[in-house]
């Protein structure tokens, strides 16, 4: 195992384990908000708040776990995030201990001005993932313009749009390519794949080896950036976290594929264990 994870202990209140806020989903894509939030919960975050366009509200409240908290924000005619939302969060997010951004989004304009303003202003640790990514795009100096931690968890195709150009997907030349990033732009980088690399901004870097090719399906990103925002809620550092949550999510890929199958893995096999994959993680540090 990557690092430690935070144990839950007896006399602890549930805002030890961190409130984290899940900033995903639109009208098709409200699937992702539902997989990432639900992974925060089960990854260990004290409280979880899933922020959504306002008119898909009750449609999410449906979709994901009765202990998860909603908050509809602002939204565009086509039901995505709309950069009105950022007033109320403005006003909010100080209180959350991470902030997960992408899942779902869309790249409608006023969602990528939304994205582009989070970025750059939002106050604790933040995780970026998929449409989160694609909305920063050619912009990824925006990074730079606080020093709060961040954590990106592209794909091979995101993290060329960030970069600007494309890489042969060869071990090292991941490895190369994802600590270049991280260095340069003061982040924590998860460049997803078979060996899924972590970077920090100090050149320290992780390849994680728990996972299989069943980890390869719609959602299992979503699924992922949840439980990486989980552990980050809790107090651990933002490379710290991305190792451990690429180490769970991987263990519990493999744990989900001797039951199911590694060709019939869904996202929401993944989901579902994490539980035994903490578990596992917990008799490990004993």
């Amino acid at each position: 195992m990557p690092a430690p994870l935070l144990r839950k202990q007896t006399r602890q209140h549930k805002n030890r384990f961190g409130h984290v806020l899940i900033l995903a989903g639109s009208r098709r894509m409200l699937g992702a908000a539902a997989l990432s939030s639900l992974a925060a919960l089960r990854g260990g975050a004290g409280l979880v708040t899933l922020g959504v366009p306002c008119e898909l509200n009750l449609t999410a409240q449906r979709k994901i776990s009765p202990e998860i908290m909603t908050w509809p924000l602002p939204q565009t005619e086509e039901q995505t995030f709309s950069s009105r939302g950022l007033a109320p969060l403005r006003r909010q997010w100080k209180q959350y201990a991470a902030v997960a951004l992408g899942p779902g989004l869309s790249t409608h304009a006023s969602t990528r001005n939304f994205v582009h303003k989070i970025v750059a202003e939002c106050p604790v640790p933040l995780v970026i993932d998929a449409d989160g990514l694609n909305n920063l795009g050619a912009r990824p100096k925006l990074l730079m313009a606080s020093s709060t931690p961040k954590i990106l968890t592209p794909h091979p195709g995101e993290m060329a749009r960030l970069r600007g150009k494309k890489f042969a997907e060869d071990e090292r030349t991941r490895r190369e390519v994802c600590r270049e990033f991280a260095v340069a732009y003061g982040c924590v980088v998860l460049l997803k794949g078979h060996r899924t690399v972590v970077a920090a901004p100090d050149g320290r870097h992780y390849v994680n080896r728990s996972g299989n090719v069943g980890l390869a399906t719609a959602g299992s990103g979503d699924v992922l950036t949840g439980l990486i925002t989980a552990i980050c809620g809790q107090g651990i550092d933002t490379f710290a976290a991305a190792a451990c949550g690429a180490w769970v999510h991987g263990l519990a890929g493999d744990l989900a594929a001797r039951e199911k199958g590694k060709a019939a893995l869904i996202a929401s096999d993944i989901l579902n264990a994490i539980p035994p994959a903490l578990k596992k993680a917990a008799r490990l540090q004993r």
